[in-house]
């Protein structure tokens, strides 16, 4: 390796790491790119300020946090095929490959291309208003549109491939990969997909009618959102990094995007093993 990316949660502990770990890393012969995380934003109109993405030269990206700084890496790395590996520093480390305790004997893997790439799928949404596209966005985790604390239930019309479904009435609506199966969409009431199934979720939050159940499509269908009348104070987050408010005027469009994340693993890691012990199955411990 050449070149490696770090990228870094805002926490003195994660932070004193990455210090020790760009040294050693140095001290190798091996360039260090190295980012910290940034901010959620709020827009209020839609497209941001331009993104400040990774440089494409990189063997791979070293993620030094939790769930949340691995998909505000993935946003940072764009659509790049630089391939991740978490290293867990936070909460639940869903997307962590490794503990801060192996990270040495992590890289050293790499070095020695003891390893396997894992390729995740993402979604890219885009928000039309007058036919305009005013934000577009590739996520990792899921696409959310989510009510205000004092907004009445909002009325989501859902059309798959063109052709309408229903209409959620709902506190909002979550539309997710299999990656963020085990995220919000796994909260509000939807099923655990492994990564390598090909389909996209979509989630009702506390929907009104009780047949409004979670649904499971194909991921090379194209989903299309709009919000009915009498809906507002209603907000749509991209990997719970970005928030933009909508009205019934936006349309929302999502399909699979050709731009997969990739995501290192090491022999020996077994995803079942991994879900059992995040979410406390038979007794394990996070």
């Amino acid at each position: 390796m050449k070149r490696i990316g770090l990228y870094v949660k805002k926490d003195d502990r994660a932070l004193k790491k990455a210090d020790e770990f760009e040294i050693w890393l140095s001290k190798r012969g091996i360039e260090v790119v190295r980012k910290e995380t940034v901010l959620p934003e709020y827009r209020k109109n839609g497209e941001g300020p331009p993104k400040s993405g990774a440089p494409p030269e990189m063997d791979c990206v070293f993620v030094l946090g939790g769930d949340g700084t691995f998909l505000s890496a993935s946003r940072w790395i764009g659509d790049l095929t630089v391939p991740l590996v978490g290293v867990k520093f936070g909460d639940i480390g869903f997307l962590a490959e490794t503990v801060e305790e192996e990270l040495y004997r992590a890289v050293e893997k790499i070095m020695r291309n003891e390893f396997a790439i894992q390729k995740r799928c993402r979604l890219h949404v885009e928000v039309f208003r007058d036919n305009a596209c005013i934000a577009s966005e590739t996520v990792l985790n899921d696409v959310v549109m989510n009510k205000g604390a004092l907004a009445r239930l909002a009325n989501i019309e859902t059309y798959i491939n063109g052709h309408y479904l229903t209409t959620y009435k709902s506190d909002g609506l979550i539309v997710a990969t299999p990656t963020g199966s085990t995220a919000y969409s796994l909260a509000a009431g939807g099923p655990v997909i492994h990564p390598a199934v090909q389909g996209t979720i979509i989630t009702p939050i506390c929907p009104f009618t009780l047949t409004n159940r979670c649904m499971i499509v194909p991921s090379t269908d194209q989903i299309r959102l709009q919000l009915g009348e009498k809906t507002s104070d209603i907000v749509l987050t991209f990997d719970g990094q970005v928030g933009m408010p909508i009205d019934e005027q936006d349309v929302i469009h999502i399909a699979e995007s050709p731009h997969p994340v990739h995501m290192i693993s090491f022999p020996g890691q077994n995803y079942f093993d991994i879900l059992k012990a995040k979410l406390r199955w038979s007794g394990g411990r996070i």
